[in-house]
């Protein structure tokens, strides 16, 4: 097994607190969270919500008596989940160590009861990147210049396997195009069939659905609600409300327009990305929604494990000139990205925006093999490269 870089981060924080692991369904969560169990905690007691002999000990608080760690799957599809682990760190807190795991976002998921406020430090997991998958340990810094290890061929092959295969550990692994449509068809239809229908009270999960089939299309292009609302002959307000439900489970993203008064920016119309993005069919969308699946994965987390303040955005101003992703701390520009297909002609609105914004690293990366170099103030480099020098 491949182990992910949030191995050691969770490791350190149980130390002192509950740990919470959200992310998509199949993402390894699971795996993780036994993994880690395994080898750091060989007394360890394991639940899932789902298994009913499981869910009576859950509901009885009984545990195993000399179990250095207890692992919960899925816990927040009981009613009362934050009082009862709530209770349970605060009785037993220094008996042993609590790993909550679920794909809903547990961070922000209500349902009612006291706050866990103090008591946990979530870490969302992401799908593998280039630079998990070839087990790097790379460790950028906001504002500071980031190191890119030289590619090799384990680099290309990485990068080749995830654009075809998505970074789910299923279809990563077994590398067969028959096993990923049927593994794309089990996923989407546990997901809208039994995570949706637990945890929300919606009445027609067909065109919930649907809304799922169009998303693929989408993706890199600005989200137009009422474009949606038409296909799916719904309310503007009931399309929202999917929306949010659907980024709550982990399928896709939003990222919005950097809004700052030196370029009349967009304030609104977010761009919308899969957390799988073998599912969209457009080659170039691919590749873009690779790329800001990484610089995600690369804010998400500098945000769970070292607390600083880093968001994605896009740029875009009223004219139209328009540059993929921004990577933000505490709002002051970090470095931006254009995703190109080749290197041939570089992005002239990368200088435009860096000029307005003080931005002060700017990159462009393309599909060609091979390629480091400098154009001005704009680095242009191969998706291999840029991608493995992340997290």
């Amino acid at each position: 097994m491949l182990e992910r870089t949030l191995h050691r981060h969770i490791l350190g924080d149980l130390e002192d607190k509950m740990v919470f692991i959200g992310g998509a369904r199949q993402v390894g969560k699971t795996s993780l969270a036994l993994h880690l169990a395994e080898t750091e905690f060989p007394l360890h007691d394991y639940l899932n919500w789902d298994a009913r002999e499981d869910r009576r000990r859950i509901l009885r608080a009984e545990f195993t008596g000399d179990a250095r760690i207890v692992l919960f799957d899925e816990v927040h599809k009981y009613r009362d989940w934050k009082n009862y682990l709530k209770g349970l760190y605060d009785k037993h807190h220094s008996d042993f160590r609590i790993l909550v795991t679920g794909s809903a976002r547990l961070d922000v998921y209500r349902r009612g009861g006291d706050s866990l406020m103090g008591r946990y430090h979530y870490h969302r997991l992401h799908p593998f990147s280039v630079a998990e998958y070839l087990e790097g340990d790379n460790s950028p810094q906001p504002a500071s210049e980031i190191s890119f290890p030289q590619p090799g061929n384990k680099a290309s092959e990485a990068l080749e396997s995830l654009l075809k295969f998505g970074g789910f550990p299923e279809p990563l692994v077994k590398q067969s195009e028959r096993t990923l449509r049927r593994w794309h068809h089990d996923r989407l239809d546990r997901l809208v069939r039994e995570d949706i229908r637990d945890l929300e009270n919606l009445r027609d999960l067909s065109a919930l659905e649907v809304l799922v089939d169009l998303l693929p299309s989408r993706v890199g292009s600005l989200l137009s609600l009422n474009s949606l609302r038409e296909d799916l002959q719904v309310a503007h307000k009931t399309v929202d409300h999917w929306l949010e439900v659907l980024e709550r489970f982990y399928y896709h993203f939003r990222v919005y327009p950097y809004s700052d008064n030196r370029i009349k920016s967009l304030r609104k119309t977010p761009k919308l990305y899969l957390w799988d993005w073998s599912e969209v069919e457009s080659p170039g969308a691919r590749f873009e929604n690779l790329v800001a699946s990484h610089l995600l994965k690369l804010c998400h987390f500098l945000n769970d494990t070292e607390g600083y303040r880093t968001e994605l955005y896009y740029l875009r101003d009223i004219e139209g000139r328009e540059v993929d992703f921004l990577v933000s701390e505490g709002r002051k520009p970090w470095f931006a990205v254009e995703v190109q297909a080749s290197a041939q002609e570089t992005a002239g609105t990368l200088n435009y925006f860096a000029q307005r914004l003080k931005i002060p690293f700017l990159f462009q990366v393309v599909m060609d093999k091979g390629i480091d170099v400098r154009r001005g103030e704009v680095r242009v480099m191969s998706a291999e490269k840029f991608l493995g020098g992340l997290v």
